[in-house]
């Protein structure tokens, strides 16, 4: 089979030595379902220890949004920084570089935020924003939803409900409860639209869930994903995110935006619940903000007050390299945040046509979504049963592979499509040519 660049894919020695060496010692976690042992990437294409080259179609799961101009940005800036300090413990003494990350961050995000703190991941961040939910509120309980991924630790685990793999044999669980998330393609409900199962949705939390199982007043946070990440790539009715919010308020509940898998312009927008008109008392962060180095980040507003003194810290949160590389990314955004979302806006547009397209053309296409260059396709075996096309997925994902494109499944049976936002248009249609003959050869083979 011929890739991309013409030449053949060779999966040889040296693959497969390290992938069986990888199984004899590494504890299993979650692989995609073909034989990638990456090697390098210049921001659009990936190479693997055979010198293979892909189309990267997953920025290594949304983390180099900016393409090779912020892969270049990020690698000099570290680089800088190691030759004067790799590690300060910032949590123990002062450094200049992270406060000034922070500034940096806050100036991105809606008027009324001024309270940071970095940790290593996403699910630390998660976990930061849930102690300073029960802090500042001293409530006991958070709220989640089902089909979310928030992390693995513990506490985010608690919240995480995409599938049941995740949690099993690890409970008892963190105080969460869980309501239904509004799928517009498949909504929990039944409901006969998507602003219907937006307020179905609602009411089952007012009218269902601090009625007959959880007082409001012990709630302390609602967690959600603006775009549910691992959960599918689902994008909410605009009611439901204003319902939340007015929900929040009516109960003096904090309303708390994982925005680290969407954030960083990835929708199109510094932080994508900006698409709905809302605005969170607290936000969380990772994935791109570190531009492949380790980096999370909370952020409260400055009215919900500060953290009492040793109630919490880290050893590694602030490192300089990551703090760097963050530094150098956001400096990125601030210059071109208007030409970021005017392009996240254009592509993201292309891109969904294309997909529109597909989804018209082959019965194994269900469903076409997303915001800005956060997209994906649902594979089902048929659209009137919308039943999940698993198999099918892992076929056209090997495909794909086979022709040098890498991308990454979501949810059941869904694809997600999550070029550099910078990537050439050029570049994103011979991916999306690709994407599209695997799926018509799984069509017309089966899986």
């Amino acid at each position: 089979m011929k890739k991309l660049g013409g030449d053949m894919i060779k999966i040889g020695k040296k693959i497969k030595g390290v992938i069986e060496r990888d199984k004899n010692i590494i504890f299993t976690t979650t692989r995609s379902p073909y034989p990638f042992v990456a090697d390098r990437f210049d921001g659009y294409y990936a190479y693997d220890i055979e010198g293979n080259k892909y189309l990267d179609f997953s920025t290594f799961i949304s983390i180099y949004n900016f393409g090779k101009e912020g892969l270049e940005l990020v690698k000099h800036a570290v680089k800088l920084q190691a030759e004067k300090l790799m590690h300060s413990a910032f949590q123990d003494f002062y450094a200049e570089l992270p406060v000034t990350a922070a500034e940096k961050l806050v100036s991105l995000l809606p008027s009324g935020f001024g309270r940071v703190f970095f940790s290593n991941s996403g699910t630390e961040a998660n976990e930061d924003a849930i102690k300073l939910a029960r802090l500042f509120t001293k409530r006991p309980y958070l709220l989640a939803f089902y089909n979310s991924f928030h992390g693995r630790s513990l506490g985010s685990l608690s919240m995480t409900s995409s599938k049941v793999a995740q949690r099993a044999h690890l409970g008892p669980f963190v105080g969460f409860y869980h309501a239904f998330y509004p799928n517009p393609y498949r909504c929990p409900f039944h409901s006969s639209s998507p602003e219907e199962c937006a307020e179905d949705s609602l009411d089952f939390i007012e009218n269902f869930l601090f009625r007959k199982v959880v007082s409001p007043e012990e709630i302390a946070g609602i967690f959600v994903e603006p775009v549910q990440g691992e959960g599918g790539y689902i994008v909410p009715p605009k009611e439901f995110i204003i319902g939340l919010r007015k929900l929040a308020d009516e109960h003096n509940i904090l309303l708390i935006d994982d925005e680290i898998q969407a954030g960083l312009m990835r929708t199109g927008k510094f932080v994508a619940m900006d698409h709905f008109g809302v605005k969170a008392d607290i936000y969380t962060f990772a994935k791109a903000l570190g531009g492949g180095l380790p980096l999370g980040a909370t952020v409260a507003k400055r009215s919900l007050g500060d953290t009492p003194e040793g109630s919490h810290a880290g050893t590694f949160g602030g490192n300089l390299l990551s703090i760097a590389a963050s530094n150098a990314l956001l400096d990125y955004i601030k210059r071109n945040r208007a030409k970021l979302e005017q392009m996240a806006a254009r592509k993201g547009s292309m891109i969904l046509k294309r997909l529109n397209e597909m989804r018209e053309s082959y019965e194994l296409v269900g469903d076409a979504r997303g915001l800005g260059m956060m997209l994906a396709i649902e594979l089902v075996k048929s659209k009137e049963s919308k039943e999940p096309a698993t198999k099918e997925r892992e076929a056209v994902l090997n495909k794909c592979f086979e022709k040098g494109l890498i991308l990454l499944g979501s949810g059941e049976s869904s694809i997600r499509i999550i070029p550099a936002i910078t990537m050439p248009e050029e570049l994103i249609n011979k991916g999306l040519d690709v994407l599209e003959e695997a799926i018509k050869e799984v069509s017309n083979k089966g899986a």
